[in-house]
């Protein structure tokens, strides 16, 4: 029997880092990144037994430093890229490198070793995603629906494309281009677009929200003061290429239509302080879920602006004519948006919310106490979308 009761997971040190395992769409995992200024930094691999509520963990070393962001490659499972800050001559910087896992780790697994703390491993190391020349790394994002050799880096005020190759134990970097102009200028964060044969991607930095084809690495449009604050993260709606979330310092979550960005199509304003994450679901494009450090998570449901603004569409033989008719009014009034639920499990700022890659209504929280979240859409809300 699924329950709607949220399952908490503690870490025992601060984390703000988190992912689903995006190649793996048959159990539902996350990954976690500590940290921890005092010992050892550690991945957390997260899998979660929905069957029976249950959550078992497998923990790996990452020596190299605190991790700041963490994302996986969507096609190898075994794959990950991790950006955490290294001190150097009382210097730090943040770096990034790509990494493999055990291969007995890859797939989700759901034996649990009875004492899993005893039998740390450690992640072997692919290659560095060299950042010498080009500043701190604020993230990593795989092209969405490759094979996982391109990655860009956002990296001060570069946006570095990589090609992995040699089975990613090299990254050669194949083009670049930075952000020209006055002041301090600095990446926050970034999406690559699945859409457009995935030549797009968009950045955030300051206020503005840009976006560049990756073809010839130029900018292709401009948000400029998108947030009255930072802009600190973007989202593509799966399902709809021209559509993009943001959210930022301002409380205020975001919606633009890149073909014409003088007005934001829709705004949020439910949080009270600053909105670290925004994210769509990836099969229900309505269902938007925000993390804040107001330690809220709200599950919104945009639908006026969703791939299906009217409801489903009904197949016409199945209808009576008086059903028919009261259909096609209905059909006429878009649905209303609302908030389906503020969750408060979180004490702390909740600083990444990510949906499950296997599992379209399932979703987990993060925040930087260390208190991971996992957490379902109401099942209410999941029969009046699917029925």
């Amino acid at each position: 029997m699924e329950d709607d009761a949220p399952v908490i997971y503690g870490l025992e040190f601060q984390a703000r880092a988190l992912t689903p395992q995006t190649a793996e769409t048959d159990a539902i995992r996350f990954l976690v990144g500590t940290q921890s200024l005092r010992y050892d930094n550690q991945i957390h691999i997260i899998d979660f037994d929905d069957e029976n509520n249950i959550i078992n963990k497998n923990v790996l070393l990452h020596q190299v430093g605190e991790i700041w962001h963490i994302s996986t490659s969507p096609a190898d499972k075994g794959v990950l890229a991790t950006c955490y800050n290294k001190t150097s001559d009382t210097k730090v910087m943040t770096c990034a490198a790509v990494w493999r896992m055990p291969k007995e780790l890859e797939s989700g697994s759901h034996e649990s070793p009875d004492d899993s703390s005893s039998n740390t491993q450690t992640l072997e190391l692919l290659c560095h995603l060299d950042n010498t020349a080009h500043g701190n790394m604020a993230c990593v994002m795989w092209e969405p629906m490759g094979d996982g050799k391109k990655i860009i880096s956002l990296a001060d005020n570069n946006i570095l494309l990589w090609d992995l190759q040699e089975s990613s134990a090299k990254a050669v970097l194949s083009s670049s281009a930075a952000l020209e102009g006055k002041g301090q200028l600095k990446f926050t964060s970034g999406r690559w677009s699945p859409h457009h044969n995935c030549t797009q991607i968009a950045t955030a930095n300051d206020t503005a929200v840009r976006g560049w084809d990756t073809r010839s690495m130029r900018q292709i449009y401009c948000i400029e003061n998108a947030h009255g604050q930072l802009v600190r993260d973007l989202d593509f709606n799966p399902n709809k290429q021209y559509y993009l979330a943001s959210c930022g310092d301002d409380c205020k979550v975001k919606f633009w239509d890149t073909r014409n960005v003088t007005e934001p199509v829709k705004t949020l304003e439910e949080h009270s302080h600053w909105v670290w994450n925004v994210r769509y679901n990836h099969s229900h494009d309505q269902l938007i879920l925000t993390g804040s450090s107001d330690s809220r998570v709200i599950l919104s449901n945009m639908v006026s602006i969703s791939s299906e603004p009217f409801g489903h569409m009904v197949d016409d033989d199945e209808l009576s004519d008086q059903e028919d008719q009261h259909q096609e009014e209905k059909i006429k009034e878009p649905l209303q948006d609302s908030v389906i639920a503020t969750y408060e499990e979180h004490e702390d700022s909740v600083y990444a919310v990510e949906w499950s890659s296997a599992d379209p209504w399932l979703f987990a929280s993060l925040s930087y106490d260390g208190r991971l979240v996992i957490n379902r859409v109401p099942r209410a809300l999941k029969y009046h979308i699917l029925l």
